[in-house]
Formats: structure tokens, C-alpha cells, sequence
């Protein structure tokens, strides 16, 4: 057999490994999952995590193993696989949005945003081919049920009109079972469909052959219920068997149906056109969304969607992202600000540039996430998985022991044959494979629509353990917007030696020649930063009019601060030397921060009274950075920063969650207490003055205290710390590189979704557990039951249907989480 979507791609060097994800058919129950596992498992350095309703294999195998193999070794279980692949790059022929064709004659179709959206949410026959075999079987079951238990319909040789009404359903409506069998017993192996299936042969067979045999059994009429209960024919057995079970999977098929549909919806949401724009010539042209690639200006207009991830170029405007982050307040945005993808411009007209396309846009990575979310397996799974491998052998074995033992203790054939399809029918794996993938489809999908990305199954554990946060204060429990609060000149004679002329760079209405001439060197060295305090100082001096000149030998030290060379302009605008053949001032060496950086800048000590000046301003809730100038201190600048609205009441959440919160900051100890006070934290409970590298020393510290820690960041800076916590949240407003090292994204800016993230990721896991726990107790209690002849195998098949219905029935409560 050929394999047309499973060439071998020009592997990576022999010894490294790889991950290919297979689109499996034909699996229909957790045993199925089990065997495609083992299956993989055998090839030298394969493994293999196989999750039921999205019929998917993610493999991590080596080089050296190709394509081919894995698909073979799928086909030798008794399933169909086909390699899925990701869309083609932009701008390359059968880029996304080209159909390609598996063996199997399925189209799998890849959106714009390179997310495969082919939808695999229901597991074994969909639901367009299960619902005329449904209605079909209960138009026929109903009327054999009627004359079969009701003696009063009867009527002569009503058996024969029973055995025609109960061929198409045995034969025809339960064809999905028999065939899912006779594909697994090729291959050695069995399923829960080889129980259904034997279940409803054996019933419909054994009846057949006793109405041929005895083809006047049913000649006569008037028998009492009694009676009626224990005659030999077993067509409205096998018949309602078949409906229930159709009628479960059906149900089942539009539930998980549901539960994918959040996922789907999230891929959905991108842009399908954009608007090309010529900044120059201002030509506009209508083309894809998928089309666009990076450096791409393109026109957005109001109530347009953003095509791709792009900056601002032209324009302000309000951008409703809340389809992303879930937060309803729209955002402003203007030059220089970053949008994206599939957000949504509510009021001005925006000309903005392309960063990211194709599967690198924020929404395609969203969509990866959840999707890799909801194919892996909790741990809590791995014993689920253990039993049913096992599980339909057990059960046959019960199945013939039961039979047997019946007919040596009573001799009643038909009593013998009832428990035996009773134990047949009652036994289903199938609510053990559901009972997690299920669970995990309902609450990462909902976890998406709410703004929050959950990277895997063994992250809903991790919540559970999960005993003390960290959260660091900067744009996580405060705006992160800090604002120029004051500028203390401590030494005016800079200004002096410095040659600098207030006229050259500040309208002659500016007070404070001194003041203003230390806030614009500070902000030329400070424009080089991306540091909230830098942009406070950097904004002061633009909203004071000044003209922030150029610096030379930039240098950062993460936590320490910023230096430069910074040459003031001449009256005349120039800088230095170049102008008219001015000689001016020489370059000063200036340095603005609170650490290494400022102690190399100065050429002696810091006098008691600046440090008292600076003790002062600090003392007031601001923070202070000391302004070094000619290798002495110039002056102190003060920022202040306001608490979010919401983060007192989502710390008082945490607490009530059992959850101790800490707050870390690289603040002075007067401003972390502040806040620590606005939102309710102890003193006790505040770490301030922390370094970036200190915050990873103060997770550590906690874990070796014995506690599990989450600690929630947004910056670069905070990525270590994010990568040593037990468990890592960033926030969605913070850099790609603290997202990159976190657990559990929020995309949104509100610490209230850290909360939502930690009560949803508890909840997911609650009802996980509860469906493992309710199909385990279902089969303990129903197999022992049957096997003792207390369950005709009507009901028994009415309550397997049932169970894998309540289990995904009870996992679809979390798509009602927080409406």
C-alpha cells in the first residue's frame, strides 16, 4: 500500500528526534488507544501519546525512523493513519488554505492562520452517518419491543414478524460495531465494539436459530408476562441494545462536538482579507489575509478585523481585543503600538506594518497551544489507559465464565445466554477513554475563550499542588505605566560644566533650567531601555517640551541601570562640534539607575545628604533612580506607578483558593509596601530591592521551604523565575520571551485571569477525575450485577449507552464556566 501524505521529509541528523502528529481512524474505545500506543511503542526509540475524540498520535521518534514506519505500524493494529502536515510558509505554493487528500479520501483543510482545521472531535463514525442508522433502528424497535414484551399485542406467529423487524437492526443499524470488530479481530486484537458486537450476534443469532428450529413457538398467543419474560426469543434484545448504543454515540458525537467548538471558534476568528496600502502613492488593493507577509503595510478601517500581527504606523484608535483576552475594555492604541491578529478596530482609521504572518501570528500559536493542550495526557490518565489494555479480554473471559457457570449450576440454556450478553453489554471501556480527553476538549477550549492558554494536561495537576504564588509588581499587580512623579537637582553646577544652554533645547516658557537639563540627559540614555521607569522619565521630557539629543556607548545592566555618552545641543540646534565650525561642549559620561551601573559612573562616594534626599523621596511611595553626571550624582528622579483596580479583590480570591500570595519587586522596600497594603498582602510577605537573577533565588528559596510554587510575570526579566517556579503564568501584555517560559498564559493584563486560570485548571482536573471515577465504579458494580443474572441485557446496554453520554455530558459543564 502506498502512502501518498507520508513521504519521509529530509530528517534531522541521525540521534536527534522529532515529533510527527498521525491522524488515526477506526479507533473506537480506550482499548483502541491502548493498542495504537503499544503498537508505536514497539519501534526501536518511539513514543507515542494517542488521544481518542480528536483521533490524533503525537510521536516523538528518532530520525532514523521514518513516516512510512509509523503509519505501517498503525495499519498493523488495525487502524488508518495519515501524517499530518503543517501549512506551507506564506507565499509559497499550496500555502494554507490548500486541501490536501489522505488515503482515506479526507480533506484536511489549513486556514490562514497554518492551524490545521480539519475537525476530528468525535471518535469513531460521525454523526451524519450514525443518525439514519439511529432513526432507522428505533422505527423498528419500538413496534419489536411492543409485541415482543406486551402480550396483549400478540398475535399468531408474531415471532416471525419480530425476527424481520430485527434483522436490519442487528445486521444493518449495528454494522459501525460489527465491522469496528471484525477490523480488530483481524489484527488479533479486541475492542469494546467486539462486546457490543457479540453482544447483539449471539442475541439475534441464538433467537433465529430457535424460531427456524421451532418455527410454531409462537403460534400461540395469550401467555402472561410472566410467562413472557422467560421465553426464548431474544430479537428485542439485540434490537434495543443496538438503538441504546447508537443513541449514546450519537449523543456522544454532538457533545464532544460542543466541546471542540471553543477551539474552533478561536481558529476561526482570523481576518479572511486585508487591505494593502501604498503609503506613498496611497493606493489601496484588496487581497487575502493569508497572502500578507512580513514588512506588508496595510489600511485598517474602522470595524475592520486586524489581518495579522502588525505595529502602528498611521493613526490612533480604540482596538477591541476581548475575542483574544478576554477583557471588554477596548484598548487605544497608536504609533509605534503593536496589534493583533483577529482583534478588532472600533473607532479610527489605522495604517499599520506586518510583523508576523501564517502560523507566527499571536492567534495561530493560541490555536497550537490549545490543540497540544488537548492531546496530551494527564498523568492521572496513564491508569485508565493501564486497565483497558487489558480490559475487553477480562471481560470476554467474564463473559464465557459466566455462560458456563450457569449452565452447570441451572442447565437453563436461555438464563445462561441472558447473563452472559448482560455481562457482554454492561462492560465499556469506552467512558474510561472519554473520561479525560473529554474533560480536557471542555476546559482548555473554554480556558481559550476566556483569554487563558493552558499548555498541557499535566499543568491541571500541577494546580492542585500549587500552595504559594509569587507575583512580581510590575504590570502584574500594578498598571505598569509608571509616570515622571519629580526631579530633585542635588548638585545645579553640572549644568555649568557642562556647557549646556537651556534655549538650545527647551522652549524659554519651561521653569527650572537645572531640572530640565538633568531630565534631558537622563532621558537620552534612558531611550535606549525598554524599563517602565525609563519610558516614565523618557514621556516626563517629551510632555515638558524637551528635545531629547542622541547618546553614544549605550550600555544596560539588567536591574542596574543605563549609561551613556550624551552631548547637549548649541543654541543653534547642533550637536557637539559640527555645526558652523562651533567648537561646543564634549560628550559627559551619564548614568541613571540604582545599582552596578551608578557605582561604576561615579568617581567617589554619595554624601550623606543626597542619600538622605533620596531615602526621602522614596519614603513618599515613589521610586527614586539617582542621575550620575561627570562621575558624581546630579540629581534623584522619581516615578510612581498606580495599583490596577482589580488586584485587590484577585488576591483576596487566591487567598480564599488557599493560596499564600507574595509580592516581589525590584522597588525600594517603601514603595512595596504601599502596595502590598492596597491589595492586602503582609509585610511579611513583601521581598523588595530583588535583582532579575534574585527572583529565581526567592522561587527556589520557597521550594526548598517545602512549598509549590506559581509565580506570575510579564517581562524578560521575570522569564528565569517564570522557568524555575513549579509553575510558571505570564501575562499576556508582557514579552514573548516570559510567555515562552510559562505553564499558563493570560493574554489579557488583568490579575484576575490568573485567578480564573488557577480555579478553571482545578475544575478541569475535578471533573477529570470524577469521570475516571464514575466509569470505574460503573464497571466494578455492573459486571458483578449482570454476572449474576440481575440485568437483562436491554437495560444493560441502555446503561453502557448512558455512561460515555454522563461523562461527556459532565465535562461540558466547564464550557459554562464564568458566563
Amino acid at each position: 500500500m502506498t502512502h501518498p501524505a507520508s513521504s519521509t521529509p529530509a530528517g534531522p541528523p541521525a540521534g536527534t528526534t522529532r515529533r510527527v502528529d498521525l491522524d488515526v481512524t477506526g479507533m473506537t474505545c480506550a482499548s483502541c488507544v491502548g493498542r495504537v500506543e503499544r503498537k508505536l511503542g514497539k519501534l526501536e526509540g518511539v513514543t507515542a501519546s494517542v488521544n481518542l475524540p480528536l483521533e490524533q498520535a503525537t510521536v516523538t521518534a528518532p530520525a532514523g525512523v521514518s513516516d512510512e514506519e509509523l503509519v505501517a505500524a498503525v495499519e498493523k493494529a488495525g487502524y488508518g493513519a495519515t501524517v499530518r502536515r503543517p501549512a506551507p510558509p506564506a507565499g509559497h505554493a499550496g500555502h494554507a488554505g490548500h486541501a490536501h487528500t489522505s488515503e482515506h479520501g479526507e480533506e484536511h483543510a489549513a486556514d490562514h492562520d497554518g492551524v490545521d482545521h480539519h475537525d476530528h472531535m468525535a471518535h469513531g463514525p460521525s454523526e451524519d452517518m450514525l443518525k439514519p442508522r439511529l432513526i432507522g433502528a428505533a422505527v423498528l424497535t419500538v413496534p419489536l419491543v411492543l409485541i415482543s414484551m406486551v402480550p396483549a399485542l400478540q398475535f399468531p406467529h408474531w415471532g416471525w414478524v419480530a425476527f424481520a423487524l430485527a434483522a436490519p437492526v442487528a445486521l444493518w443499524a449495528a454494522w459501525p460495531f460489527h465491522s469496528a470488530a471484525f477490523r480488530a479481530a483481524r489484527h488479533g486484537s479486541s475492542t469494546m465494539d467486539t462486546l457490543v458486537s457479540l453482544g447483539v450476534l449471539v442475541s439475534f443469532s441464538f433467537s433465529a436459530v430457535e424460531l427456524i428450529l421451532a418455527p410454531d413457538m409462537t403460534a400461540h398467543v395469550g401467555g402472561t408476562m410472566a410467562e413472557m419474560a422467560h421465553h426464548s426469543l431474544y430479537f428485542e434484545a439485540a434490537a434495543v441494545i443496538t438503538t441504546f448504543l447508537l443513541l449514546g454515540r450519537w449523543l456522544e458525537a454532538r457533545a464532544k462536538r460542543e466541546a471542540g467548538a471553543a477551539l474552533r471558534a478561536l481558529l476561526d476568528l482570523g481576518a479572511a482579507q486585508a487591505t494593502l496600502y501604498d503609503p506613498e502613492t496611497h493606493d489601496e488593493r484588496t487581497v487575502p489575509a493569508e497572502s500578507l507577509a512580513p514588512g506588508d503595510v496595510v489600511l485598517i478601517r474602522p470595524g475592520e478585523k486586524v489581518p495579522t500581527d502588525a505595529e502602528v504606523l498611521e493613526g490612533t484608535s480604540a482596538v477591541d481585543a476581548s475575542l483574544l483576552t478576554g477583557e471588554s475594555v477596548p484598548v487605544e492604541v497608536g504609533p509605534g503600538d503593536a496589534l493583533t491578529g483577529a482583534t478588532l478596530n472600533t473607532s479610527g482609521r489605522l495604517v499599520a506594518r506586518a510583523t508576523r504572518v501564517g502560523s507566527d501570528t499571536t492567534l495561530a500559536q493560541m490555536g497550537r497551544l490549545v490543540s497540544e493542550a488537548q492531546t496530551g495526557k494527564a498523568r492521572v490518565a496513564r491508569l485508565a489507559d493501564r486497565i483497558s489494555a487489558v480490559f475487553v479480554p477480562i471481560v470476554l473471559g467474564i463473559a464465557v465464565l459466566t455462560f458456563a457457570v450457569w449452565m452447570l449450576v441451572t442447565g437453563d440454556l436461555p438464563s445462561a445466554l441472558r447473563a452472559g450478553v448482560a455481562v457482554l453489554v454492561i462492560a465499556c471501556p469506552c467512558a474510561l477513554g472519554l473520561a479525560t480527553p473529554v474533560g480536557l476538549l471542555a476546559g482548555t477550549g473554554r480556558a481559550a475563550q476566556l483569554g487563558i492558554l493552558i499548555r498541557g494536561p499535566e499543568v491541571l495537576e500541577d494546580s492542585r499542588t500549587v500552595d504559594t504564588i509569587v507575583l512580581d509588581k510590575t504590570g502584574t499587580v500594578t498598571e505598569g505605566r509608571m509616570a515622571l512623579a519629580d526631579v530633585l537637582v542635588l548638585d545645579p553646577a553640572f549644568v555649568a560644566e557642562t556647557g549646556a544652554s537651556r534655549s538650545a533645547f527647551v522652549d524659554e516658557t519651561a521653569p527650572d533650567q537645572a531640572a530640565d537639563v538633568l531630565l534631558t540627559l537622563a532621558a537620552a540614555v534612558e531611550r535606549g531601555s525598554e524599563h517602565p521607569i525609563a519610558r516614565a522619565i523618557v514621556a516626563g521630557a517629551e510632555e515638558r517640551g524637551l528635545t531629547v539629543p542622541g547618546v553614544a556607548d549605550f550600555a544596560s545592566t539588567a536591574g542596574g541601570g543605563v549609561s551613556g555618552l550624551v552631548a547637549l545641543p548649541h543654541d543653534d540646534g547642533a550637536l557637539g562640534s559640527g555645526a558652523h565650525g562651533a567648537a561646543g561642549p564634549d560628550p559627559v559620561r551619564v548614568a541613571v539607575g540604582r545599582g552596578s551601573v551608578l557605582e561604576t559612573a561615579l568617581d567617589g562616594g554619595i554624601l550623606a545628604e543626597h542619600r538622605a534626599a533620596f531615602e526621602a523621596a522614596e519614603q513618599a511611595g515613589a521610586t527614586a533612580v539617582w542621575v550620575a553626571v561627570g562621575g558624581r550624582v546630579a540629581g534623584v528622579l522619581s516615578v510612581r506607578d498606580t495599583v490596577k483596580d482589580t488586584s485587590a479583590d484577585a488576591i483576596a480570591r487566591l487567598r480564599q483558593m488557599g493560596l499564600r500570595p507574595l509580592l516581589v519587586t525590584g522597588d525600594n522596600a517603601a514603595v512595596a509596601a504601599q502596595v502590598a497594603e492596597a491589595v492586602g498582602i503582609p509585610a511579611a510577605d513583601v521581598v523588595s530591592g530583588v535583582r532579575p537573577e534574585d527572583k529565581v533565588d526567592v522561587v527556589t528559596r520557597l521550594q526548598s521551604e517545602g512549598a509549590v510554587v506559581a509565580m506570575v510575570g510579564d517581562g524578560v526579566n521575570d522569564a528565569p523565575a517564570l522557568a524555575a517556579a513549579d509553575m510558571g503564568i505570564a501575562m499576556g501584555s508582557g514579552t514573548d520571551v516570559a510567555r515562552e517560559a510559562a505553564q499558563i498564559t493570560v493574554m489579557g493584563d488583568d490579575l484576575h485571569q490568573v485567578v480564573q486560570a488557577l480555579d478553571l485548571s482545578r475544575r478541569t482536573l475535578g471533573i477529570i477525575r470524577m469521570n475516571l471515577f464514575w466509569a470505574f465504579l460503573y464497571n466494578v458494580l455492573g459486571i458483578p450485577v449482570a454476572a449474576l443474572g440481575l440485568l437483562n441485557p436491554m437495560i444493560a446496554g441502555g446503561a453502557m449507552a448512558a455512561s460515555s453520554v454522563l461523562v461527556v455530558l459532565n465535562s461540558l459543564r466547564l464550557t459554562r464556566y464564568a458566563r
